[in-house]
């Protein structure tokens, strides 16, 4: 592939809700622009984005693909993302190396929950962004609806550069709204046509709003506006380029990406309308100085890049995406990564099309690309020179909530199944893997049960290993409520040197459920001698690990020894351990004992109108409603605390309750007395051991 200079790229995020037709317009850009043959489709499995075969087998996007077309000298670094809420760290991703967005509403199914989520990331990052409206080759898409709709949400800041015209209700062209000229589509192109009357007042309105927000952006134009001067469409187009890039206009285009039909104008107003990397602005922080570093993908400046993304294939190998935002880096260069104290150095570079890696001899700033096999530089990682190691923001990605245990059908995959984890792991940083060997379980924590199904998937197709996914656990505790007087005689002959351990003890509540236990002696008289004290507390220490109620941990208690007997030759450390041990799950089962679950608080933000679903759901999760914020936009957060073990599958349940509108987090925040019910089944089954299964 060429080089490109700075002020020849548009990198272009494609956002928008699943299914709503972003492959399909980057494969028909790609087409149009000459870099494939033909186009592919999701049917048959054969786009250039959509490349993994867990992507071909489910028909969706599952992770983010860079696409670079060439499009009248100007490059263009597609980022297809996934549509689906359960790769949104995708998204994020791909967001923080894109100068603009373009968002994808289906003419079929209108403005969708993903439409809205796209346009709140695109303000959080505060990105140009552009409307296309796909499908309007069906009978049922209403280009006027959409646009009323995103009028209604978002103001007159949504702009019509183009509207649809249609020929006994088939969509046959177009109308530029700035000039006013009308367009069929043809074989070859386009051909001029009349303007049909019906669409003049649309047309009409949609100017105006265009020359009212050319007329804002100075005092000059504002008098000849209220003087009636016309502007000329140079002047309307100069004065928009200019409010996109600031975000005051956000462009709305159509067309039908399986006909090709309005491609040509979306990829021309991508490069009028969207800003080139060096009218960007980027910062990072100089860790030498410990001054703010003016990156601003300036060519001259030293070379500085960010990774954004990694892929850890078994058969592709290790590719890590950047963004060079600063310099020029070029083959064979030695770039420092300032996290980890470490010098890569880099072979040679590429830039991938979907999975078709391209050499290239350089990257200038602004541009995009991938390097092959760093060692030790992973996902959000800043690369620069070791005499100016920068630093860069890293990307805030979403914290997965929803978890599962896993363990393997085959108990010698084990150690295979842990290494392709990590090497999933480190393609997305939304998958946290936890060995809880305090209950005994290995779980996968994800945004949603469905990426945990595509990580299980992967796992067979990939690394040829077979995991089974299982309700995680719920760490009860179990602690006491009174306090008791406990002794225990471990005495035991069998030839020679026998075993004897005499411990008089008490066990009370300490009051901290933070901490196990803790340990004290009040023994006079030598009854017990000062060498076996350490392995009392050890006793007590390895008896906390299973309670003798339903082997859940133990917490909050205070023992203290103030008494026992010893024998001059038998007794030992040993013999004192298992006595202590033994005294205290006699102690508990007499001091009242009881399990506690764990709670959490649990904030949940939704769109008003599903508030009253949310909260009645909340009181069957046995939860406590603490209280409700007003948000902005119409949003709701509810404040709760509910049992851990009642948050299983809630992702899937609030999806469900708001149409995939609601998003959810918790944390930890203590424990507290189960109710006697759920105490007495958790006992029940310890009883007859049932497995973690079958509760």
């Amino acid at each position: 592939m060429n080089i490109y200079t700075t002020d020849k790229i548009r990198n272009v995020v494609i956002l928008g809700h699943g299914g709503s037709g972003k492959t399909t317009l980057v494969e028909a850009a790609a087409n149009l622009a000459g870099l494939t043959d033909r186009m592919g489709s999701i049917e048959n499995g054969n786009t250039i984005s959509d490349y993994d075969k867990e992507e071909v087998k489910r028909g969706f996007s599952i992770g983010t693909s860079l696409i670079p077309i060439d499009w009248e000298g100007t490059k263009i670094n597609f980022l297809d993302t996934p549509g689906f809420f359960d790769f949104v760290g995708e998204v994020q991703e791909a967001v923080s190396a894109a100068d603009a967005a373009i968002i994808v509403v289906s003419g079929k199914s209108g403005i969708e929950v993903g439409t809205k989520k796209a346009w709140e990331i695109c303000e959080k990052y505060n990105i140009p962004r552009m409307f296309y409206i796909s499908n309007m080759d069906n009978d049922n898409a209403s280009m006027r609806v959409i646009v009323e709709g995103l009028q209604e949400l978002y103001g007159k800041k949504i702009a019509p550069f183009h509207y649809q015209v249609r020929e006994n209700e088939k969509f046959i062209g177009y109308c530029n709204v700035i000039s006013q000229n009308a367009f069929k589509y043809t074989a070859d192109g386009t051909e001029d046509i009349d303007v049909p009357g019906y669409l003049m007042d649309y047309l009409n309105q949609y100017r105006e709003a265009l020359v009212e927000s050319v007329a804002e952006t100075s005092e000059d134009f504002m008098e000849r506006y209220f003087n009636g001067d016309e502007f000329s469409d140079d002047e309307i187009r100069a004065t928009l380029r200019v409010n996109v890039a600031e975000c005051g206009i956000v462009p709305v285009c159509m067309g039908s990406s399986t006909m090709k039909q309005g491609i040509y104008t979306m990829l021309d107003d991508i490069i009028k309308y969207f800003p080139s990397p060096d009218r960007c602005h980027v910062t990072g922080i100089n860790a030498k100085s410990n001054e703010v570093y003016e990156a601003n993908y300036d060519f001259s400046k030293p070379k500085s890049a960010y990774v954004f993304k990694t892929i850890v294939d078994p058969f592709m190998g290790k590719y890590s995406f950047i963004k060079v935002n600063s310099g020029v880096i070029k083959t064979d260069d030695v770039l420092y990564n300032q996290h980890k104290d470490f010098e890569e150095k880099i072979g040679k570079l590429y830039v991938l099309i979907g999975n078709k890696p391209q050499e290239v001899k350089e990257l200038h700033a602004g541009d995009i690309g991938v390097i092959a096999k760093l060692q030790k530089t992973t996902t959000t990682d800043s690369l620069s020179t070791k005499a100016n190691p920068i630093l860069y923001i890293r990307a805030q990605l979403a914290v997965p909530y929803t978890a599962k245990r896993y363990r393997a059908k085959d108990k010698n995959d084990e150690d295979k199944i842990s290494q392709a984890l990590q090497k999933l792991a480190q393609e997305d940083l939304t998958i946290k893997l936890v060995n809880d060997s305090e209950n005994g379980q290995t779980l996968i924590y994800a945004i949603g049960d469905m990426q945990i199904d595509v990580i299980v998937s992967k796992l067979l197709e990939k690394y040829k290993v077979d995991v089974e996914l299982i309700k995680p656990h719920t760490a009860f505790k179990e602690t006491i409520t009174k306090k008791v007087d406990c002794e225990y005689k471990y005495k035991k002959q069998s030839g020679g040197h026998g075993q004897y351990g005499h411990v008089k003890m008490t066990f009370e509540p300490s009051g901290d459920l933070d901490t196990a236990y803790t340990f004290d002696q009040v023994v006079v008289g030598g009854a017990v001698p000062k060498n076996f004290f350490p392995a009392v507390e050890k006793g007590i220490a390895e008896a906390v690990k299973s309670g003798p109620m339903a082997a859940y941990p133990v917490v909050g208690i205070k023992a203290v020894l103030y008494d026992g007997s010893y024998h001059a030759v038998d007794s030992s450390e040993q013999a004192f351990k298992t006595a202590a041990a033994q005294c205290l799950k006699k102690g508990i089962l007499e001091a009242g004992p009881i399990l506690m679950e764990p709670i959490n608080t649990l904030k949940v933000v939704v769109p008003d109108t599903f508030t009253g679903d949310v909260m009645g759901d909340l009181n069957k999760r046995r939860g406590r409603v603490l209280g409700m914020n007003p948000m902005d936009n119409g949003y709701q957060e509810i404040v709760a605390e509910v049992p851990a073990r009642e948050l299983y599958g809630y992702c899937t349940a609030l999806r469900s309750m708001t149409g995939g509108a609601g998003d959810f987090s918790y944390e930890f925040v203590r424990f507290e007395n189960a109710p006697k019910d759920l105490q007495e089944a958790q006992i029940e089954k310890r009883k007859n051991k049932l497995t973690v299964d079958e509760e």
